[in-house]
């Protein structure tokens, strides 16, 4: 047993030194972030200021004591007190609710403070209790003494794990400065794409829009809020999920009322609770073996697709923070019904001559207008050009008016004409003005993002059919 402290006790030493070291190093680097957080837990401005420099200070004295046998059992006592220190700030915090960053390792580690920190400050304070025990108890050597004690054999395998997990430190900044950069390339397409610089486009990944949503254990209790969801697929340890999670929670919070956003973790149940915790996140489900992602056909994480509020795909998979924000934004944003949302009866509204069913076996071009709008006098010849060389494989014209019969009819429309002077239909479709068309397919289901006003519908029927949007 005499044998074994006399390894655990240096050991621990060393170690508590080094985690010293690195926490005040990383707060002299970024005292105003240690400031910050000082700030949250409660500390006045003013002695915030004062703290932060103070607590590194602190710790660098703490870790300097840990090493000389003289003063081992001072350092491991001042170990033991800050550690404790840390831990109760921090147990009323999250007593109160709060859960600020803790800042603990400036910017090489700053995640919102909870029980998982606290437990990893209780095995600190363990150590430094054993550390505090071993050198009452026993006379003290000095933290690296036993170096010049080992064989040669011991050293090499000494030498051999050290260069080990320097490797693998090494390798896991690569992944993390990887992740940023991921992150910093995608801000740069879209600042290009906003200057009007356009990237080659790729294929669309994902599902056909329309497409049943693909079943899993929680998508029926998704569904049932009857709102749009956006499932949002995650792995731990990505970099771009990282910078992604606190955008996940801001949109649960903020849009709970016009969006369901769920999140997919390829991870086991313990994985899911941290990162459910850390991020205060809801709605985070289990994909440990991918099969989830891999039937929304998904392509790298983080990527999202939206289902409609009925159960059907409603976009193509957007890959990477930029084109998930995208997303969102075109939800939150762009009028009218989402992609893939079945279209709404017309049932009620009153048809200019007995003609068939405006939705059938094809698809339908819905255009809401009005004979008075000036917009919509401008593009009426080209359409009825387009309207009269329409074939089969084009989509059908259902042409709504807000006008009144005679005007309507003097239009000379060919296609099935409704009349809505209440703007029944237009209101159900979240149109708000004319000319505004909409894409519906063949089995009812919106098939496109509103196209407002004459250009951007013309746009659509100069080519030879409609081209269905993602």
């Amino acid at each position: 047993m005499r044998e074994v402290l006399a390894v655990l006790l240096p050991a621990a030493r060393i170690l508590l030194a080094a985690v010293f070291v690195v926490a005040a190093v990383a707060k002299v680097a970024d005292l105003e972030g240690a400031r910050g957080a000082a700030r949250d837990f409660g500390v006045p401005s003013r002695l915030a200021g004062v703290l932060a420099p103070g607590l590194a200070l602190a710790e660098l004295a703490t870790a300097a004591l840990l090493v000389p046998a003289s003063t081992a059992v001072g350092g491991a006592a001042a170990a033991l007190a800050l550690l404790l220190l840390f831990s109760g700030a921090l147990a009323l915090s999250l007593a109160r609710g709060r859960a600020p960053d803790c800042h603990c390792f400036g910017r090489l580690h700053s995640a919102p403070a909870g029980w998982g920190t606290l437990a990893r400050n209780g095995a600190l304070a363990s150590l430094a209790s054993l550390a505090l025990a071993g050198s009452v108890t026993d006379p003290a050597e000095g933290a690296f003494d036993w170096v010049g004690r080992i064989s040669e054999v011991e050293a090499v395998a000494l030498g051999a794990g050290l260069a080990l997990a320097a490797v693998v430190a090494a390798f896991l900044t690569l992944l993390r400065s990887y992740g940023q950069v991921l992150v910093r390339v995608e801000r740069l397409e879209d600042a290009l794409a906003e200057a009007g610089y356009e990237l080659n486009e790729q294929p669309p990944l994902g599902l056909e829009p329309g497409t049943p949503a693909p079943e899993f254990d929680a998508l029926g209790a998704l569904l049932e809020r009857r709102l749009p969801l956006l499932l949002v697929f995650t792995s731990p340890g990505c970099g771009p999920c990282e910078a992604l999670m606190p955008d996940l929670a801001g949109w649960q919070a903020a849009h709970a009322e016009r969006l369901t956003v769920a999140v997919l973790v390829n991870g086991g149940p313990a994985e899911i609770a941290a990162e459910a915790e850390r991020h205060r996140l809801v709605d985070v489900f289990a994909d440990a073996d991918g099969r989830v992602y891999g039937a929304y056909e998904a392509s790298g994480t983080p990527s999202a697709v939206l289902i409609a509020a009925d159960g059907a795909v409603a976009s193509f998979v957007a890959t990477g923070p930029g084109a998930i924000a995208e997303l969102v934004a075109r939800i939150l944003d762009s009028p009218g019904l989402p992609t893939g949302a079945s279209a709404p009866a017309l049932d009620s509204l009153t048809a200019l001559d007995a003609t068939a069913p405006p939705f059938g076996e094809r698809e339908s071009l819905v255009l809401f207008w009005n004979p008075d709008c000036g917009f919509c006098r401008s593009m009426h010849e080209e359409l009825i050009a387009w309207e009269a060389a329409a074939n089969g494989s084009s989509p059908q014209l259902v042409v709504i008016s807000s006008g009144d019969e005679e005007r309507t009819r003097a239009e000379g429309f060919r296609s099935p004409v409704l009349l809505d002077p209440e703007h029944e239909a237009s209101e159900a479709f979240g149109a708000g003005g004319t000319p505004t068309a909409v894409l519906v397919d063949a089995d009812g289901r919106v098939a496109s993002e509103l196209l407002m006003g004459a250009e951007a519908i013309l746009g659509r029927v100069r080519g030879p059919q409609l081209v269905r949007m993602g």
